[in-house]
């Protein structure tokens, strides 16, 4: 038992005080991760700071039309609720493809944005792991990595990203909301997480000590068509090998707007910027949207034993967009 100490903060002030005052600090929502990762000792925080009572557990309508969800909120909680469930489809299926109901219960928004990756080779201490320990070399790449990244990774880590969350509000322009020692910011929820790099360790934006507070769903891409798919090795409680969240507004023949992220594909959820603007103010037709996904995974670099996943994302990502255009709503 690797001891630590364990202080609860009762405000956003207090937790980010007590963090930047003591090297080492880790802050505790639900756990389902990080709790996990001191068990294997991946991590070994000195100072666990609850922000579980914190009151950021509600989710509001904000003037502007937009839907703010506290850090707090729980995941099952924030799937059912019915701003999300009407306005933002893809998030709400993406939070309830992820994990059992269960851990739902427990983990927080905030959480999620934060969990880490499942490769293997980061979670035993016993295997070499870029991201775990700089300077140690990527098992995984000369290794089993059936499950790893296919686009953006390096030579420093080939790990992918968990989050079935993060993917859609990548896709639903997202900001995530910061509180640190200086003070209040946003990050867009597509920037908010990092390519490897020569720096896998890092795995976000966040600046030391920043705790998140909540995230922001925009009015802009609330009520329109979206749809979150998921494949993976079983029907449920699986990470994905390849996912997609679509947000899909078509005017008649035409596509008006569009945002796709992939996840299971890269250190971080993917945003399809190449087949957005090639699907942009073009026709609403299966060769379109094909030749759109096409262009974007053509810059995927599959190892040996994971480039099945470049066409089950291009299916799954053309047969998203095909059932959207003509689904009712989307006229």
């Amino acid at each position: 038992m690797k001891s630590f100490r364990y202080l609860r903060a009762h405000s956003v002030e207090e937790a980010t005080a007590a963090h930047a005052g003591r090297p080492g600090s880790r802050y505790l929502g639900g756990g389902t991760n990080l709790v996990d990762l001191m068990k294997m000792g991946v991590e070994r925080p000195r100072t666990l700071i609850d922000v579980s009572g914190l009151p950021l557990d509600a989710v509001e309508e904000l003037p502007d039309g937009s839907v703010r969800a506290g850090a707090a909120v729980r995941n099952s909680d924030l799937a059912a609720h019915p701003l999300v469930r009407d306005r933002y489809p893809v998030l709400a299926q993406a939070l309830l493809s992820g994990a059992s109901g269960q851990l739902r219960n427990a983990a927080t928004t905030g959480g999620n944005l934060l969990q880490r990756t499942r490769c293997p080779y980061f979670q035993d201490l016993a295997k070499p792991c870029n991201k775990r320990e700089p300077g140690t070399g990527c098992g995984a790449r000369e290794g089993v990595h059936r499950d790893h990244a296919v686009l953006g990774h390096s030579p420093q880590c080939i790990a992918t990203h968990p989050s079935d969350m993060a993917v859609a509000l990548a896709a639903l322009d997202a900001q995530v909301e910061l509180h640190g020692a200086h003070g209040r910011r946003t990050v867009p929820a597509a920037d908010f997480h990092r390519l490897p790099g020569d720096r896998p360790d890092l795995d976000t934006e966040i600046a030391p000590g920043e705790l998140i507070t909540g995230v922001r769903l925009p009015a802009a891409t609330a009520g329109l068509p979206s749809a979150y798919r998921k494949a993976r090795d079983r029907a449920s409680y699986a990470f994905a090998l390849a996912s997609v969240a679509v947000v899909l507004d078509v005017d008649g023949s035409l596509v008006r707007d569009v945002r796709i992220a992939f996840g299971g594909l890269a250190h971080r959820p993917w945003r399809a910027l190449r087949a957005e603007r090639a699907l942009v103010g073009g026709p609403v037709t299966e060769e379109a949207f094909g030749l759109a996904v096409d262009a974007e995974l053509a810059a995927a670099e599959p190892l040996p034993d994971n480039a099945f996943k470049v066409p089950l994302a291009r299916g799954i990502a053309c047969d998203v967009l095909r059932r959207l255009s003509t689904a009712p709503t989307a006229a």
